[in-house]
């Protein structure tokens, strides 16, 4: 059960980060899924683990690195289509 609220969480999470940004996250949920987890990885790398934590996952943390992975990509997508 702990494995599918962390999935809910980081979807939330990667949702929450392209909302912010105003930019789509490329796969739809499994993207948003993949931000969040992902973001949550490097926030944490970055930031440590601090904030709440829903389904294993430190929110705040997690939520700053998907913003910066979503910028990340979407720099890298525009680079790839020029």
């Amino acid at each position: 059960m702990g494995f599918i609220i962390m999935l809910i969480v980081g979807g939330l999470i990667g949702w929450l980060a392209g909302a912010m940004l105003g930019k789509d996250v490329p796969f739809g949920i499994i993207g948003n899924i993949v931000a969040g987890l992902i973001g949550s990885a490097i926030g944490s790398k970055l930031l440590g683990e601090w904030g709440p934590i829903l389904g294993g996952v430190p929110v705040l943390p997690a939520l700053f690195g998907a913003i910066i992975l979503i910028l990340i990509v979407s720099f890298v997508a525009k680079r790839m289509n020029k």
